[in-house]
């Protein structure tokens, strides 16, 4: 079967098509063919060796599948052959075949297909828990979602409004990503590029600041995100996109009794009562249409290297997806 895998941490050329093995399944392990592939920013920092967790060499990068079972370990009982399913798995994502241990594996709602399946696990599990497990966000607060025409802050949009915001205020580059974010239910679309974009959010809560923010870009964004927030209000850092790591005094928190939160979403996979249910609660939604998944783009496995080139460039929006 063929791979994308990396051999050394680098830029997106180092990601190399493989030919390897396909594994065979045995005990509880479930062997997939892929129909598609979720990217994100997870795979670039394993890919430059900067993720929270080691990565080792080689590696097969890769969180999220969606595919048919083709065959099944002998003490397997909760999927059958020929079942689609999405699962969400360490790594390994980026082939024709993937091995996965039958408790990751989500069976797919019928007339939901493969790249709006692969579109939900990573992004639309991050946003569900950042904002209710760990952001606790309670209805009527007002809600900062920053990158929000991105994978995560497109679903974080439309769940905060499902979950019961007051308002919603998001962040976004461009003019069409503002638009576009609007039309998923914030109220305010603000310009991040510009220099006094914090006392646009602060004007537009009469000066109180926002309950819940939701923060993934790390160095200055961080600091001015935190001055953003209102008395008792919460920070989630979810993600460090610029690479700028940050230092803060802690002290600074206790003015407003403000709260800065960290969120890991394999830390929330190893909950098996977190993730199953959260994961079947998001599919509902899109089945239902109460959530619209943004597709960004389809591109052939081979590409993954300018698929990563375009994540990082921030040319895109939405969910991008590789197909073997």
């Amino acid at each position: 079967m063929k791979v994308i895998q990396f051999n050394e941490y680098g830029g997106p050329e180092v990601l190399q098509m493989m030919e390897t093995e396909t594994p065979k399944p045995s005990g509880k392990k479930v062997l997939i063919e892929v129909k598609a592939i979720g990217v994100n920013y997870a795979d670039t920092a394993r890919r430059e060796g900067k993720y929270v967790v080691p990565t080792p060499l080689p590696f097969i990068p890769g969180t999220e599948i969606a595919g048919v079972v083709c065959e099944v370990g002998e003490d397997v009982t909760s999927v059958q052959r020929g079942q689609r399913v999405v699962a969400l798995i360490e790594s390994g994502g980026y082939a024709e075949y993937v091995l996965v241990d039958e408790r990751s594996i989500i069976p797919l709602p019928d007339g939901l297909d493969f790249q709006t399946a692969v579109a939900l696990p990573v992004q639309g599990l991050s946003a569900f828990h950042i904002l209710k497990t760990m952001g606790r966000l309670e209805e009527g607060e007002t809600v900062l979602v920053h990158a929000a025409a991105g994978g995560v802050g497109t679903i974080a949009v439309q769940l905060a409004k499902i979950f019961g915001a007051g308002k919603i205020i998001a962040t976004a580059s461009s003019e069409e990503k503002r638009m576009l974010v609007k039309k998923l239910g914030a109220h305010i679309a603000i310009d991040y590029t510009k220099e006094r974009w914090k006392e646009e959010v602060l004007a537009n809560t009469d000066g109180n600041g926002v309950d819940l923010a939701l923060e993934m870009a790390g160095g200055a964004v961080f600091h001015e995100t935190l001055a953003c927030l209102a008395p008792f209000g919460r920070l989630v850092v979810y993600g460090v996109a610029s690479g700028q790591f940050t230092r803060m005094n802690p002290a600074a928190l206790m003015g407003k009794n403000i709260s800065v939160i960290g969120f890991f979403l394999p830390q929330i996979m190893r909950k098996k009562n977190l993730y199953q249910q959260s994961l079947l609660e998001l599919l509902a939604y899109v089945q239902t249409g109460a959530v619209q998944l943004m597709i960004g783009g389809v591109y052939p496995l081979e590409r993954a290297a300018d698929v990563h080139r375009l994540l990082q460039a921030r040319e895109t929006y939405g969910k991008l997806i590789l197909v073997p």
